[in-house]
């Protein structure tokens, strides 16, 4: 059985367990996974991911002896894969000589996690819960480094039981998979109001070492604890051994002592359980790693969470008290948006893509501004920089982190954009010598800025954000209008070279940045009427209307838009910093061009448009006919046929939409390098613009067949991968919620509307600054604050109210 009181929608058995790794930690702290049988994977605490790491000592274990004297002891885990069976010595598996449960399951709503063991000898059911607590609008609340570990027993039997929980964790300060530095580690009791534990600490390694740090290993409210700073230093195995005997002789652990450069702590606690109680046993795991590195440079830059605590054992004692009201809140938020009406799979995508604002993806700096990288490889961050391109299709921030999404674009204006007005896409750190050394704009990273900075300003109303960043803003504009650029003779088309999200440039005009160029140019008019600048808004609405017309007539083939190849004259005749070195060698003779494809997000302009209430950019008519057509030309059941000479993120009978098709043939010798492939990011957008023109039922097969491909089996639930795990446009997902909901919210003004796609009485919304419910009779603020003045329902006549800011918890009766 589940916890009754922790949200559980999806749950996985068997062979859906493999791949699962729940990340436990907060905003920009790194975290540990939870996985599928009970284990911790994936420790990537240290500054960096650290896929597949794991210190050589990592779990828990739980005993149990009966009044006739009967112990039974078993790590708290699950069965192995089968795939874990075979090595050269063995299983490699870790812990694999450990008696486990002969049963597992998962159960999970991000962020919780419910591991269910059972086993027919074993006298007790054990859930293994982990989280971190998650609690949109309060950043500080979600940013914790901490995993909670929580080992619920229940007793089966009609006698009472006695049993304890033990956990053990090797110091591996120095180490984080990638680099071994560990020397001088040591670990120490430590004892705070209803805290009792362990800290691991380091005085060999060199303290500007990235893998320098501390951890912290605790029980709350202990009744009978009992540790060990190390164990005993025995070969053969026999140090495990020595443990094993000495936890399952009475539950209890005796000191050891330990000359290793990496001893192992470990903390018991002992209780007695009643019969057919049950009784949680609540493990902190926390850390502290000062030392991140400036992208990819040795120089360091730091970590916000590291400001907040002395050592990971200041940390865990700071949490522990506010544990309880954190568990609150974030049940509170999962129940509430798992309680909407909107689709499962819709839901699924929405909150498990959330997991990548929790992973090595993100980070905060000491000053608490945001920064992110594409992804996650292996043991790196993949593509540095909080890539203007990347980061565009994602939809989480702004609508659940406000302060998330203007740090970003107070970033992007303020720091990364000159005096020209060339914003270079990726931002170099520190930020006072480094932000603008890349040099090089992506047309669609900076055309998509400025219509974040409306929707971000329009969500919060926040105009001393808007008046700091619109003269840079303003300058982001003019720069298409420079000689050699992406619009140099003003009229409304990109015709320039066009560095984009594929990692090359476009040459000619294209849908995909003239929909983002159409965006942007209904943004800027929108600001620009604000400051009334009214020459400059008119301007942008004249070349909005030519570009958006030329396009219609120009590009639309009867089906979807195509790309016009224009080469320039010359390599002189592109402007500095429009090309990056991936593109065509010669711009004169361009090949990694779209050309006649049929792209996936060739109206990505329009989806942004639409969830920031710009309107339309294109002929509807002509838009919904793009869309179906994508679907026809793209969509594709099985891959058994599908010749891809790049990445495989889809295989064999799975369902996805491809990147690019050509179904009128002249495909381009060489087209634009992932035409072949298939990336989630990519296809929720595609299902945002399908739902937001009315397709829903085509939009939610899209989120569907993606949700299905990420089953535990295939692939992690919890890592959407696209140029590294956790890939930062897989929050895209999030912009399904607004366009189910048709919801908008102007921050200025306090109106907010409600369009529903889908049937539905219960609401979930959001603003980045507060969210909340709505039902027939009330509306809910569980979280932030709500100005509000006026509410548009689809049934019935606008609701008025008095100019009011409502608190957290206030209920607005309709």
């Amino acid at each position: 059985m589940t916890r009754a009181d922790w949200p559980g929608s999806r749950s996985y058995t068997g062979n859906q367990l493999r791949r699962i790794a729940l990340p436990l930690g907060g905003i920009g702290t790194g975290t540990v996974s939870l996985g599928g049988r009970g284990n911790l994977r994936d420790w990537e605490v240290g500054n960096r991911p650290a896929k597949g790491f794991r210190p050589d000592t990592a779990f828990f274990a739980v005993r149990t002896c009966n009044e006739d004297g009967t112990v039974i002891t078993r790590a708290a885990e699950g069965p192995l894969d089968l795939s874990e069976y075979e090595g050269a010595h063995g299983s490699a598996a870790q812990n694999h000589g450990l008696p486990r449960f002969r049963s597992a399951a998962f159960a999970t709503s991000y962020p919780f996690g419910q591991v269910i063991l059972h086993d027919p000898d074993v006298p007790v059911g054990v859930q293994v819960q982990g989280f971190n607590p998650l609690v949109p609008t309060d950043v500080a609340a979600s940013s914790w480094p901490i995993a909670v570990l929580r080992f619920q027993l229940a007793n089966r039997t009609d006698r009472p039981l006695t049993v304890s929980v033990a956990g053990c964790l090797q110091n591996f300060i120095g180490r984080d998979g990638t680099n071994d530095v560990a020397s001088g580690n040591y670990n120490t009791i430590v004892d705070d109001e209803g805290l009792s534990g362990v800290l691991l600490r380091s005085n060999g390694v060199d303290p500007t070492a990235e893998t320098w740090g501390s951890l912290a290993l605790a029980i709350m409210d202990g009744q009978d604890v009992s540790r060990r700073t190390g164990w005993t230093d025995r070969t053969w195995g026999d140090s495990l051994l020595d443990f094993w005997d000495d936890f399952s002789a009475d539950g209890r652990l005796d000191q050891r002592e330990s000359t290793s450069p990496t001893p192992i702590a470990s903390v018991a606690d002992t209780r007695t359980l009643a019969a057919g109680a049950t009784e949680a046993f609540s493990f902190l795991l926390g850390w502290h790693f000062p030392n991140r590195r400036a992208w990819e440079k040795p120089e360091i830059v730091g970590n916000h969470y590291t400001t907040l605590y002395a050592d990971a054992w200041d940390a865990v004692a700071r949490f522990a008290p506010e544990l309880p009201e954190l568990e609150r809140r974030t049940v509170a938020f999962v129940r509430d948006f798992e309680g909407s009406d909107l689709p499962g799979a819709v839901k699924e995508a929405a909150l498990f893509n959330l997991s990548t604002l929790r992973s090595q993806t993100v980070f905060r700096t000491p000053d608490g501004r945001f920064f992110g990288w594409e992804g996650c490889s292996d043991q790196v961050g993949s593509c540095f920089g909080s890539c203007t391109h990347v980061w565009n299709y994602e939809q989480a921030t702004p609508y659940l982190f406000g302060e998330i999404a203007r740090s970003l674009r107070e970033v992007e204006f303020g720091h990364a954009t000159d005096e020209q007005g060339l914003m270079s896409f990726r931002v170099g750190l520190p930020l006072a010598d480094a932000a603008q050394e890349w040099r090089v704009a992506a047309a669609d990273g900076q055309l998509g800025c400025l219509v974040k900075l409306y929707r971000d300003w329009r969500l919060s109303g926040d105009d001393a954000m808007l008046a700091e960043l619109w003269p840079a803003a303003k300058r982001a504009l003019e720069f298409c209008w420079i000689p050699g650029g992406w619009d140099a003779d003003r009229d409304g088309v990109m015709e320039g070279c066009q560095h984009n999200t594929m990692d090359v440039e476009y040459y000619g005009p294209n849908p995909q940045m003239q929909s983002w160029y159409l965006a942007a140019l209904r943004a800027s008019e929108e600001l620009a009427r604000h400051f009334g600048e009214d020459d400059l808004a008119t301007e942008c609405r004249r070349l909005f209307e030519y570009g958006s017309a030329w396009m219609d007539k120009n590009l639309f083939n009867g089906s979807y838009y195509r790309h016009e190849i224009r080469p320039p004259a010359s390599a002189d005749d592109v402007a500095p910093g429009l090309r990056e070195r991936m593109g065509a060698a010669d711009p004169t003779k361009p090949e990694l061009q779209l050309g006649d494809g049929c792209l996936i997000d060739q109206l990505v302009g329009q989806a942004l448009a639409h969830i920031a209430q710009l309107g339309h950019l294109h002929d509807p008519l002509l838009v919904a006919t793009t869309l179906r057509s994508i679907l026809a030309h793209n969509g594709r059941t099985g891959f058994y046929d599908h010749f891809n000479n790049m990445r495989s993120y889809v295989l064999g009978d799975e369902s996805a939409v491809l990147m690019c098709s050509h179904p009128r043939g002249n495909r381009p010798e060489r087209p634009f390098p992932y035409f072949a492939e298939v990336m989630t990011g990519f296809e929720h957008i595609l299902a945002v613009g399908l739902i937001s023109e009315g397709l829903v039922d085509e939009g939610l097969k899209v989120i569907s067949d993606i949700r299905a491909r990420y089953d535990g089996e295939r692939r992690n639930p919890f890592d959407e991968a696209e140029c590294g795990h956790h890939y930062a446009r897989a929050m895209a997902s999030w912009g399904a919620v607004v366009a189910l909901t048709g919801f908008d919210y102007d921050g200025r003004s306090g109106v907010m509307r409600f369009a529903p796609r889908y049937p539905s009485n219960n609401h979930f919304w959001s603003t980045g600054n507060a969210f909340g419910t709505l039902t027939d009779t009330e509306l809910r603020v569980r979280e932030g604050t709500l100005y509000l003045t006026e509410l548009h329902l689809p049934t019935r006549s606008p609701l008025t109210f008095p100019p009011t800011t409502y608190a957290a918890g206030a209920t607005i009766s309709l």
